[in-house]
């Protein structure tokens, strides 16, 4: 049998030629070396996409950050336009800060619209359940599902021009007409009544009272309270700022540690 002998291939710069199948044992070349440097150049730009800055901040390695944004996310995906934070993302960090013994505190920053009310109770529950220090930061907003969540830690602080939207429950989807239906939606919003009593300064007389409250809101009912007007109805500790949050979350982990003996010379 004859083979068509043609020209040989030409060799592409930059690509190292292959073994000749015509030459038996013989190996393939090594493949090039990446650049040493490679990994460290394209940093800048991956901080740049992911961050927005081409330098990543260093944060205190004893202290965790978590951020609620957007809407909670739960049981349905949300359309891509929106903004979300996912619970089952959120979920495993509260285990980790819970196992991990480097982490002494956790920062709990907010600007949520609400959401999924059962994926708030769960992260709510996560996090007044923790036996580390928690402090949280209202910064725009707190509403809806947003607010079991701020009075989860074990200090709250909210910006003297964030808002928190205090309204009823609703169902999304399907809703049958019968008397079960609202025995349910009572029920789920007393579970969201009893957690926030229990873990803040408001009386359960109030919060109902602000819950119901008609002719505040012009599409809906509840009430929409600002910074100064969450703390004086009992709900956040404390009108401040990131600095006065994070001088509270290190004062409660030094007040956690055990003492240290005087030593005496």
């Amino acid at each position: 049998m004859f083979r068509n002998e043609g020209p040989p291939p030409a060799h592409i710069p930059g690509v190292s030629p292959g073994p000749d199948p015509e030459v038996p044992g013989q190996r393939p070349a090594p493949a090039p070396a990446p650049a040493p440097n490679r990994a460290r150049k394209n940093a800048p730009l991956e901080n740049l996409e992911a961050i927005g800055t081409t330098r990543v901040p260093q944060v205190s390695p004893n202290i965790h950050l978590l951020t609620i944004i957007g809407q909670v996310e739960g049981h349905l995906t949300l359309p891509p336009q929106n903004k979300t934070t996912k619970y089952e993302h959120i979920i495993p960090q509260l285990v980790a800060v819970e196992q991990n013994p480097e982490i002494e505190g956790l920062l709990l920053v907010l600007n949520t619209v609400g959401g999924d009310v059962e994926a708030g109770l769960a992260i709510a529950e996560m996090i007044a359940s923790l036996s580390k220090p928690s402090v949280s930061l209202v910064l725009g907003g707190g509403h809806s599902i947003g607010v079991p969540i701020a009075v989860s830690t074990s200090y709250s602080f909210i910006a003297s021009t964030a808002t928190m939207t205090i309204h009823p429950i609703r169902l999304t989807g399907l809703v049958i007409g019968v008397p079960q239906t609202y025995e349910y939606m009572d029920k789920m919003q007393d579970r969201v009544i009893r957690f926030v009593v229990s873990n803040s300064r408001i009386s359960e007389e109030r919060f109902r009272e602000l819950m119901f409250r008609t002719g505040e809101l012009a599409r809906d009912v509840g009430t929409v309270v600002v910074g100064p007007d969450a703390v004086r109805e009992g709900l956040i500790d404390e009108v401040g700022g990131l600095s006065a949050a994070v001088a509270k979350l290190n004062q409660l982990i030094a007040d956690r540690k055990p003492a240290q003996p005087e030593v005496i010379q």
